[in-house]
């Protein structure tokens, strides 16, 4: 995707844009319910007044609406200023590669895997699955390294097929088996985008995801 064409979502005129101002009906309403508690007094029957607490608690109650509707309008504003600037941060991540827990795209090109084995590991292996889930390639890594390149060559040195492969790292002390840990990869933000409350990301692979997933960016190579 074309990253200057992703821009045309418009992240900052989307945020500071003014958010309407709601109708002013709350301080009507109250006045009307003034004047009708008035005229409910000046046409009551005077052999059967209504006791005067009544009205106090009419008007308690509407009193107790009105602040509610108030402090809603207050936090939904809040929460629309925070969004909003969670919103105009991530937009800068466009073009940047994040580092993710996802599928990645092989097409022939090396991909270039973040490890993370147990802390207590005497050993760890790359397992590489297809999009099935299905296990094709089992590879011994260096634990000093923080980072392996997969190149997508079986052990006969042929390339696996084009398509979405998942990556494992499988952590060992001795025979026991300690931890199974995905191997995160990095992969280019093509849009950001809001829905509600949450910052959505697609990556270059198709991939969507929630900004708050994201565990890394760096500025790609090239």
């Amino acid at each position: 995707m074309d990253l200057t064409s992703t821009q045309t979502i418009s992240p900052t005129t989307a945020l500071t844009a003014t958010p309407q101002t709601p109708p002013a009906v709350l301080n009507s309403d109250f006045e009307t319910f003034l004047r009708m508690l008035t005229t409910q007094a000046q046409n009551q029957d005077p052999f059967n007044p209504v006791d005067a607490t009544e009205y106090a608690s009419q008007l308690a109650t509407f009193s107790s609406v009105e602040q509610q509707v108030k402090t809603n309008q207050i936090l939904a504003g809040l929460a629309e200023q925070l969004t909003g600037s969670a919103f105009e941060r991530i937009a800068g991540w466009i073009g940047m590669e994040a580092l993710v827990d996802t599928p990645v795209r092989f097409e022939g090109v090396p991909v270039t895997l973040r490890l993370d084995p147990h802390k207590e590991a005497e050993s760890a292996k790359l397992v590489v699955r297809n999009e099935a889930g299905m296990v094709l390639q089992s590879v011994a890594v260096d634990l000093a390294k923080p980072e392996l390149e997969w190149t997508g060559l079986d052990e006969s040195g042929a390339a696996h097929p084009s398509g979405l492969y998942r990556f494992e790292i499988e952590s060992y002390r001795g025979e026991e088996l300690l931890s199974t840990t995905p191997a995160l990869t990095y992969a280019r933000v093509q849009e950001v985008r809001q829905q509600g409350t949450d910052v959505l990301l697609t990556l270059a692979n198709g991939t969507h995801l929630s900004a708050a997933e994201v565990q890394g960016l760096r500025t790609p190579n090239g």
